[in-house]
């Protein structure tokens, strides 16, 4: 098993999480967010859909609501106060001008240093990966460099949005090149997270345990760092 090395990210002070969908960071990234609040880092989650089309039993006007009253609670739990969650269609998510201009405007409002987004590869450990997630990657992408150039998006810098620019990119659930360490309580705050979930966890029957799920991703982790527990994430620098 390869080893990974422990992340440095002292110089980080901001973080912008962006996901398709209610309960995307609480797959063992929201550990890293609890962290990051318990260290005094300023955490940001962008969700750029309610997840209305995520329980197959109910309806979508009823879910959507659902769903961001436990993504809120999640949020609670690891002690991350901003979350905005927009409205592009669940499922049907497109990684076209629409969605980078979206996540370009919340990286100029917010001026994260790092921006943290789930995986954009087809293929992935746990299965075949959502074309929400994909896109919602893809766009993130180029969003950190529209986000930096003056000349795109001029509305945004007319209403008080310059230029910014965030230096790093972290990716969960893709092959890893660092690690960030966790303590036992952020990855309970994790765990907690995501069974806060409550409803659409229950609406699937075969979905693993979330504490088994999230401390096995933690510890295996740990053990490749040398340390009790840590998250897995790709860093890219932009």
């Amino acid at each position: 098993m390869t080893e990974l090395p422990l992340l440095d990210d002292n110089d980080v002070s901001r973080v912008l999480c962006v996901v398709a969908h209610p309960d995307d960071m609480e797959y063992g990234a929201s550990a890293a967010a609890a962290k990051w609040a318990r260290q005094g880092k300023q955490v940001s989650y962008l969700l750029l859909t309610r997840g209305e089309a995520g329980i197959r039993g109910m309806h979508p006007d009823e879910v959507a609501p659902l769903r961001a009253d436990e993504q809120r609670e999640a949020c609670s739990i690891v002690g991350v106060d901003d979350l905005e969650i927009l409205d592009f269609p669940d499922g049907l998510v497109e990684a076209n001008v629409e969605l980078r201009h979206a996540i370009a405007k919340k990286i100029r409002q917010f001026r994260p240093d790092a921006v943290m987004v789930t995986t954009w590869r087809l293929e992935t450990s746990w299965g075949l990966n959502h074309v929400d997630h994909r896109n919602v990657g893809v766009a993130a992408i180029d969003a950190i460099r529209d986000a930096d150039n003056p000349w795109l998006f001029e509305d945004l810098a007319e209403s008080g949005l310059p230029a910014w620019k965030a230096n790093r990119l972290l990716v969960n659930g893709a092959e890893p090149n660092y690690a960030i360490e966790l303590s036992a309580e952020d990855v309970d705050k994790g765990v907690r997270s995501l069974e806060a979930h409550k409803v659409y966890l229950e609406a699937l029957p075969d979905h693993p345990v979330p504490r088994e799920m999230v401390t096995m991703i933690a510890s295996e982790t740990g053990a490749r760092a040398g340390v009790e527990y840590a998250l897995p994430v790709q860093v890219i620098d932009m």
